[in-house]
């Protein structure tokens, strides 16, 4: 077996073939490192990376495996984890040049230290904006990543290292985080599949400067990885005081389901967003296709008022007291688009944000009520293709969201993924949002594994990845 063919192998493959010794973590770990080494300097995926601790842990997974007995779930798997989420060993910039790396790095996030625990390859750090704080992935201090599939575009962000590498192959897992959109629209753009938690199934620590909005989710390649981190990775950890109730899912073992027995609403535009014309005819297409499994799908234009004043309200507080104490020293190195909106943050208003509370309640109960008609809401994932990664948005969409499918999910709470239903005529992937009610991260899976069986994915794969 080549090295290109272990790269793209999915977790679970790799899982399989540890099992039957036709396989070792050291050989798989050496074939992401090898293609990471050959890539990053094209695509900007990765911020850091760290080989010899990467090997190291595949030397320990392997020594298990011959022994015939793992460490945990993922015993033996090369993944990655975004530069947001606090890692042991590694410093976390942030994609920030006034984050100091020169500190104790003593400690391990929840999620991190799960995969940890289950025998997970931790191999790098992948790229993110300045703070997560844009919906593309350049910083200041990492510079611009790009899209695989045309590097000449953006991966989307804030996850867009993720993204990329994942599309890549290299390595079939990364931990990623979204608090508007963050994994959903590199997934979309990048042409894999991201899944955004329910609030409160993953724990997080330390709290995001986007408190509540904020989740870690998985990035794979198939539905059945990303549903075997979520089931390391979800539960108990005593520094979130906000995490669900444990209640034992092993989410890769219960993917299967009938979708005859779903109801489902298809809303092409939400709230009367735009919608590019090729990204609408795919995603009506993989709506469809639920129907074509058995599903009820009906046509539901208009689900809720737009909550951007919402959202621009609840971030203008949470953005206030996230840079609080930062200066112009401070802001003589960072983006000057987060400078922008942090001096602009200085007038929020107490009132304000008690207000965007109520609303964001009020659009809570809204899905709550709807999701007693619906089993799931589709929608586009984003209402444009990949755009110039010279770019911060796409042309035309100053002063409104260009990603206006996602981030009410945020606010909301509520489980829901990305999965690739197509490309364009220029060859640039295009993602379907899959919504359901609160807490039931299963149900998204289950959807979009049958969606998945129904209309795989996995064959295609960008020009720059196979030439390697």
């Amino acid at each position: 077996m080549s090295k290109t063919d272990i790269a793209w192998m999915s977790a679970v493959d790799l899982l399989s073939a540890y099992r039957a010794r036709t396989l070792s973590p050291v050989q798989a770990t050496q074939a992401v490192l090898d293609r990471l080494e050959k890539l990053n300097p094209v695509l900007n995926a990765f911020c850091l990376i760290d080989p010899a601790a990467a090997l190291e842990s595949a030397r320990a997974s392997e020594a298990r495996w011959s022994k015939g007995q793992p460490l945990g779930l993922v015993d033996g798997v090369p993944v990655s984890v975004k530069d947001i989420i606090v890692t042991k060993g590694w410093p976390t910039l942030r994609g920030s040049r006034t984050v100091d790396p020169n500190q104790p790095w003593e400690e391990d996030g929840p999620a991190v230290a799960r995969l940890r625990e289950h025998g997970a390859v931790l191999f790098g750090k992948t790229t993110t904006p300045e703070f997560a704080a844009k919906a593309v992935t350049r910083s200041p201090l990492t510079g611009t990543t790009v899209n695989p599939w045309d590097t000449s575009r953006t991966p989307g962000g804030s996850s867009g290292g993720a993204g990329a590498a994942i599309a890549s192959g290299i390595g079939p897992m990364a931990l990623a985080t979204d608090a508007g959109g963050s994994i959903r629209l590199p997934a979309s753009f990048s042409g894999v599949f991201g899944h955004k938690p329910s609030g409160g199934r993953v724990p997080m620590y330390p709290p995001t400067p986007y408190g509540s909005l904020a989740g870690f989710g998985p990035m794979t390649r198939t539905v059945a990885d990303a549903a075997l981190m979520m089931s390391v990775i979800s539960g108990f950890d005593p520094r979130e005081w906000g995490i669900l109730p444990p209640d034992g899912t092993q989410y890769h073992e219960r993917l299967a389901a009938d979708p005859k027995a779903w109801r489902i609403a298809w809303s092409p535009t939400l709230c009367g967003a735009t919608v590019d014309p090729q990204v609408a005819a795919l995603t009506e297409k993989a709506a469809r296709a639920f129907a074509e499994m058995g599903a009820t799908v009906e046509t539901v234009a208009h689900v809720f008022d737009d909550p951007l004043p919402t959202l621009n309200k609840f971030q203008k507080g949470l953005t206030r007291f996230a840079f609080r104490t930062m200066g112009e020293a401070q802001f003589a190195v960072m983006d000057p688009d987060l400078v922008a909106t942090i001096r602009a943050s200085q007038d929020a208003s107490v009132t304000d944000h008690l207000e965007a509370e109520m609303e964001r309640a009020a659009l809570g109960r809204r899905m709550v009520a709807f999701h007693q008609t619906y089993d799931l809401l589709l929608t586009p994932t984003v209402g444009v293709p990949p755009f110039s990664a010279d770019l911060d948005r796409p042309e035309g969409a100053i002063g409104k969201s260009w990603y206006p499918f996602t981030f009410p999910f945020n606010l909301t709470r509520q489980p829901a993924a990305s999965v690739p239903c197509g490309f364009t005529e220029e060859g640039l992937p295009v993602g379907l949002q899959i919504v359901g009610p609160p807490h039931n991260d299963l149900l998204v899976l289950q959807a979009a594994y049958a969606f998945e069986q129904a209309r795989p994915w996995r064959d295609r794969k960008p020009a720059i990845a196979e030439q390697i």
